[in-house]
This record gives structure tokens, C-alpha cells and sequence, in this order.
């Protein structure tokens, strides 16, 4: 399974801004984000991690500086580093053919 562009886009985001203010994700979510920048095929077991992770960090959207261009607060680099929302909604639909729903 291949993330689509505007996944990898996302995560060149978040990478990029996880380099300029010196925060956000770890390195985990560093070695997600450059497979997903490269569009390298995620195995069944990736997908299910990525999904695992929005659920667990969706609280991050209530965060101050959430979506803030200027000054990102971290949760928001991390969610980024992993696909963005349009990952979420990508890992989601990935985990439904998985799982043959």
C-alpha cells in the first residue's frame, strides 16, 4: 500500500517544520514521515500502527498553536509526520481493505 502524494506531502511538512523549531514527533515519527515522503509500500502491520496513532493523539487538535504556521506546537509537527489528516483518513481506508470491510 502506497501513500498517496498528498500524504507525503504532509510529512515533508512536518518535516521540515520539526527542523525549524526543533520540536514535534519522535523518531518513530521521523522514520514514519520518510517512508512516507518516499511512497515506499507500507506493510498491513505500518497501516494499523498509523491508525492506532491518530486515535491516540487526536486530543493533540485541542492543543494550543495547533495548525498555527508561525509557531506549530508539537502535536501538531507529529500528526503531520504521520500524513496529516488526509493520512489518517488514507490509514483508515487502508485498515477497512485489510481487514475486507
Amino acid at each position: 500500500m502506497i501513500p498517496p502524494q498528498v500524504v507525503a506531502d504532509n510529512a515533508a511538512k512536518g518535516l521540515a517544520l520539526r527542523k525549524q523549531f526543533g520540536r514535534g514527533g519522535t523518531e518513530i515519527g521521523v522514520g514514519r514521515a520518510e517512508e512516507l515522503v518516499a511512497r515506499t509500500e507500507l506493510s498491513p502491520h505500518t497501516i494499523k500502527r498509523m491508525v492506532s496513532y491518530f486515535a491516540r493523539h487526536e486530543v493533540d487538535k485541542r492543543g494550543k498553536n495547533y495548525g498555527n504556521q508561525q509557531n506549530p506546537s508539537a502535536g501538531y509537527i507529529a500528526w503531520l509526520l504521520w500524513g496529516g489528516d488526509e493520512g489518517r483518513e488514507w490509514a483508515l481506508e487502508m485498515r477497512g481493505r485489510i481487514d475486507g470491510n
